[in-house]
């Protein structure tokens, strides 16, 4: 075993979840939990919550300092939307390295066409099928908490 993998193993890098749905939340988190990652899950529930998440600020200011390995947000959220999340995170120079998933139910060209404007890094529409929600998560859980490499 690689010692990146081992460094992993021992300690995994969260994954932030942003989302107003909480049945959208619990599948995703049924979804990851199939696959039995290790990393640590957090859960916001609209775009404010996700830049004090990662700015340490408000209820966060006092939580691990690291970034997530992922951000799946959900496009339209109160308060401020996952595209507007998104605008913000990108034009930080300490965020704009986060990849950032957008999954929602949105198939809407103009969204697509703006999260891809803003980099998002992969823009997933949630099925309407569990056993395809639950495929589409695990894949993207797998892919970008173990695959894929940070700088």
């Amino acid at each position: 075993m690689s010692n990146a993998k081992l460094k992993f193993m021992q300690n995994p890098r969260t994954i932030l979840i942003a989302e107003d749905n909480p049945n959208d939340v619990e599948l995703i988190l049924d979804a990851l939990m199939t696959k039995n990652l290790v990393n640590r899950v957090e859960v916001v529930s609209d775009g404010v919550e996700v830049l004090e998440y990662l700015r340490y600020e408000g209820r966060y200011k006092l939580r691990r300092k690291e970034l997530p390995a992922l951000v799946l947000m959900d496009l339209k959220m109160p308060r401020m939307t996952g595209i507007d999340a998104l605008k913000e995170i990108r034009e930080d120079k300490v965020l704009r390295r986060i990849p950032i998933v957008m999954l929602t139910s949105s198939r809407e060209e103009p969204d697509l066409k703006k999260c891809y404007e803003l980099g998002v890094n992969a823009y997933v529409v949630k099925p309407v099928d569990f056993q395809e929600f639950v495929s589409a998560i695990t894949k993207l859980g797998v892919f970008w908490a173990l695959t894929n490499e940070l700088p």
